[in-house]
């Protein structure tokens, strides 16, 4: 079975060297690439690769997650490898779950590449035993739900605005927002404004 494969990297020197590393394989064809998300859609769209390596990180715009979300809605949906230098839990896990098929660290042998596309293409997911563990361990773990106002309140203070600028933002009074904040605390376990906004972001709650 031939596979055909999209690269989706915004750096052109690590496409150049994926498309060397496949060139010598004769049941793998590189069908285009692609150095952004929205780029990566539109190409799929037109020429229906088997399977998307794509980066997590890709400049400006749509990472390699809202990039998967996007191309498993298409018809025919792509298979999609995530590739990357990230391999925390926290990246690991949202890629999993935006549909993902792998997720393969950049430092892995070459072979293990080539493997993974033949594998993702027939719909087997690509995931090292150890990474696998660790995203079943996340997944039953139970996350804190903040409601659609906490998550505005808390994406305003991550952005650096006090309490007085947030409540004019949202046509709150401060005491409003600093109860909106007691209860993100709450749920989050944390005691501080700082530590709130790191765990959210840890948590994927806001970017």
């Amino acid at each position: 079975m031939t596979v055909s494969v999209l690269l989706v990297d915004d750096h052109p020197v690590v496409r150049s060297g994926v498309r060397a590393l496949l060139a010598s394989e004769a049941d793998i064809v590189v069908v285009g690439e692609a150095s952004s998300g929205e780029e990566a859609v539109e190409l799929s769209r037109a020429l229906h690769p088997d399977v998307v390596l794509c980066d997590l990180r890709l400049g400006a715009g749509l990472d390699g997650v809202a990039t998967t979300t996007l191309l498993r809605k298409l018809d025919p949906a792509p298979a999609v490898i995530i590739l990357t230098t990230y391999g925390t839990d926290h990246d690991i896990l949202r890629a999993v779950e935006a549909g993902a098929a792998g997720y393969l660290l950049k430092d892995v042998a070459p072979e293990t590449i080539v493997s993974a596309l033949h594998d993702a293409a027939v719909g087997r997911m690509v995931l090292a035993p150890a990474m696998a563990q660790r995203v079943l361990s996340s997944m039953r773990t139970t996350r804190p739900t903040l409601s659609s106002r906490e998550i505005e309140v808390l994406r305003h203070a991550a952005a650096g605005e006090s309490n007085r600028e947030i409540a004019q933002t949202l046509f709150v009074t401060a005491a409003t927002v600093k109860s909106h904040l007691v209860h993100i605390y709450a749920k989050l376990g944390v005691d501080s404004r700082t530590k709130a906004i790191a765990q959210a972001r840890e948590l994927g709650i806001i970017a």
